[in-house]
């Protein structure tokens, strides 16, 4: 956070970075040698999701809740969004900075604390869903925009001037007939005195300084020395550390601990702990408690037959995925048009698919964790990586038992996201810190090893799509069946009515702009047992595989290639149209394959559309195989977000996004036996290899569409392209993923 320690951080005796009396910064307000555009947040200020929002407070509207002018002129910025490498701190600087007319690399930006000011997404906040910018762009804007004029108002009062007659210069107020010019440091304190302007003027696109610019990215340098503190690096006084050992099948609960009195007696110990489904130890160092908690010997009593949340016993990937496939019917209807039905009945040529995707493992490199502490006033204070500090506090206070206004959130810098730090209960650490120090009466900070991570992560969904499609004489389609089989993440976390589709089920096979004039989409639920979650790009990681991959199948029946099958089903798509040529111009010109590459490996590339998150991908791929291995030797992406704030950062997120979506087409998959996950570490749960990272080709194409997210959408379009691509080599279809399942041997 540009060469800040944590919020309010101070050097400890050993000259570590600590967490000291944070239960006393319960305000914002004036900090020492600086003045502060900011008010008192109102009592209860951050109660969960609806509870959250005091009538009073509009959103995005209230500069003193979000900017603190220094005397140096420097401006701390409190971002609604949570910083996690995706850059979000840097692109509100540009945006907020652009129209305060403060250069942004003079920005210090920290995630703000819950409250109402902060809840943008529809009356909620979360990070995610790749929506930050696109659903905060405008009110950002504003934000600074109304910040700038409170400014020139105070400046105008000083000078005895009119407030026309002054022009900004990056941090400076200026009176050019008199020559005149003050910092916006020198003006904060009347600045702050003054109301927000209903209607500040914003600055014309042609006159951008910042946005749309590749700016580097401000946590750089600290993340590049060290200095970045995330959830782990976290000290506070008196604390003591945690580890846990899980029940191996979920719902069971500890039953007896024989050893109990033994691990006691190790060194550091301080306490042996049940929890709901684990047992935990408490030690002077995590090290101490990690080694007594796997040293405990624990017998468990499963849970009864029928329990809700309960794995069974016998449950494996296997027999799941058959019962996914085995389900019969048309589901309910997500999307339909024409009359599919009897366009199947009289097509002249018929194609059938199955398909399939497992569960997926978010397996991030920042092991989870959390530190909680209770204070003497009975409130609890809580330092968890999060997307959404209102629904955290609200789950806190929950496990917690007091209201939610005597929560204390913070939210450190995140080590990805993933869709990991939701308030999966049963898949993350801070309940059981919560518990660990009432228990103790002291500050506990829990890690959870890798291996308790990989046994209660919150997967992707295991996912089946049945495809029927039917062609003309001709070989165009006419018709097209998709039905998508099993639970999406949002009616798991936020509701399922059953007489509704979840969305999040079969996003990327419904809304599809190919013209075929009689398809429908229909989902068929079907409980997950695992506990599942949001994964990046969420059901298009999986589904935009099923229907792009399908495409091509339609395609090769119709003796058509795909490509120019899908030139021509976007005649009426211009967008699309137009990123799809992007795309095949980027790779030098559209050829299917096989052919001969310079090195003599014979090669072939396949291509994907996605529409994810409001903006419209395009993406080719090459591959080569190396006996049984599908090698990827580049990736080209062609990306339509609308417009966007830093062409960095969107091209660093499609690389990072590519490199996901290799992973998930090459290796990753969770699998179950006999009701436990077999992998408990990356070397059962292997993720791409450096050395098997292809080189990416970014182009962005601004099409002037409403602006759209950007870090999850260059994921969806990477399996379809490569499995596409090894179609073409191999003569055979690849339906399930990942591909080391997949027999390459003796391939055409």
């Amino acid at each position: 956070m540009n060469d800040m320690t944590p919020i309010n951080a101070s050097q400890n005796s050993d000259g570590q970075a600590g967490l000291l009396n944070l239960s006393r910064r319960r305000f914002l307000g004036v900090s020492a040698g600086a003045l502060v555009l900011g008010v008192a947040l109102p009592s209860g200020a951050g109660r969960a999701l609806a509870q959250a929002a005091a009538p009073a407070v509009v959103a995005g509207t209230r500069v003193n809740a979000y900017i603190e002018i220094r005397p140096d002129s420097t401006v701390l910025f409190r971002s609604a969004f949570i910083e996690g490498g995706q850059g979000i701190f840097t692109a509100m600087a540009q945006i907020v900075g652009e129209e305060l007319d403060v250069d942004p690399a003079r920005f210090v930006v920290e995630a703000a604390p819950p409250g109402p000011d902060y809840l943008l997404i529809g009356g909620f906040r979360f990070t995610g869903g790749s929506m930050s910018v696109r659903m905060s762009y405008e009110k950002m804007r504003k934000l600074g925009a109304s910040a700038r004029l409170m400014v020139m108002q105070a400046a105008a009062a000083r000078m005895n001037v009119p407030v026309p007659e002054l022009t900004t210069e990056p941090g400076r107020v200026l009176h050019a007939a008199s020559g005149r010019a003050l910092s916006y440091g020198e003006l904060a304190q009347d600045a702050a005195a003054l109301a927000v302007p209903a209607d500040a003027p914003l600055r014309a696109k042609s006159d951008f300084r910042w946005i749309g610019k590749p700016l580097a990215r401000l946590d750089v340098r600290d993340k590049s020395t060290g200095k970045a503190k995330y959830a782990i690096d976290l000290r506070v006084d008196g604390m003591l550390y945690a580890a846990v050992q899980h029940a191996r099948h979920l719902g069971a609960e500890p039953h007896t601990i024989t050893n109990e009195a033994q691990v006691l007696a190790m060194p550091g110990v301080h306490s042996v702990h049940r929890l709901p489904g684990a047992v935990g130890v408490v030690a002077d160092s995590w090290w101490r408690a990690r080694r007594a908690a796997e040293s405990l010997q624990v017998t468990w009593a499963a849970a009864p037959q029928g329990t809700r949340g309960a794995m069974p016993e016998d449950y494996s990937t296997e027999r799941h995925r058959e019962g996914l496939k085995a389900m019969t019917g048309d589901g309910l209807e997500a999307e339909a048009s024409g009359d599919t039905t009897k366009a199947l009945a009289s097509a002249k040529t018929i194609i059938e698919a199955t398909y399939d995707a497992p569960h997926l493992a978010h397996a991030q490199l920042e092991p989870p964790s959390a530190l909680a502490r209770w204070n003497d006033d009975g409130t609890l204070e809580l330092w968890a990586p999060n997307q959404a500090p209102e629904m955290f506090q609200g789950a806190a206070a929950k496990v917690a038992g007091i209201d939610p206004s005597r929560v204390i959130i913070h939210s450190p810098l995140l080590g990805g996201f993933f869709g990991r730090h939701f308030f999966y209960a049963s898949a993350n650490p801070f309940p059981q810190a919560i518990l660990l120090s009432k228990a103790v009466g002291k500050p506990v900070k829990l890690v959870w090893s890798r291996e308790e991570e990989f046994l209660r992560d919150a997967l992707r969904p295991m996912a089946v799509a049945r495809f029927r499609a039917g062609l003309d004489e001709k070989g165009m389609p006419v018709a097209l069946s998709a039905i998508a089989v099993g639970e999406g993440a949002t009616g798991r976390w936020f509701g399922r009515q059953p007489d509704k589709v979840d969305s999040s089920a079969v996003e990327g096979i419904a809304g599809k702009l190919y013209a075929i004039p009689n398809h429908r989409v229909g989902h068929i639920h079907v409980d997950d047992p695992a506990v599942i979650g949001f994964w990046r790009s969420v059901g298009h990681s999986m589904n935009d595989f099923f229907y792009e991959t399908f495409f091509d199948e339609m395609a090769d029946a119709g003796k058509q290639d795909p490509y120019d099958l899908r030139h021509r089903l976007l005649a009426e798509s211009p967008r699309q149209r137009k990123l799809l040529e992007a795309v095949a111009d980027l790779s030098g010109g559209w050829k299917r394959g096989p052919y001969q590459a310079e090195d003599g490996t014979r090669r072939a590339r396949g291509v994907a559309m996605a529409s994810p998150f409001g903006i419209e991908v395009a993406t080719i791929a090459e591959v080569s195989l190396r006996g049984e291995e599908t090698v990827v030797h580049q990736v080209w992406v062609a990306v339509d977000p609308g417009s966007i704030v830093n062409p960095a950062i969107v091209e660093a997120q499609i690389n990072s996004a590519v490199a996901i979506g290799l992973s998930i087409a090459l290796m990753e998959e969770v699998v179950y036996e006999e009701g436990v996950p077999r992998a408990r570490n990356y070397d059962g749960y292997p993720i791409l290899p450096p050395d098997r990272m292809p080189k990416v080709h970014v182009r962005i194409v601004e099409s002037g569409a409403p602006m759209g997210g950007i870090g999850e959408p260059g994921v969806p379009g990477v399996p379809p392209a490569v499995v596409n691509a090894l179609a073409v080599l191999t003569g055979r279809r690849a339906r399930s993923l990942p591909l080391s399942r997949a027999s390459l041997a003796g391939s055409i």
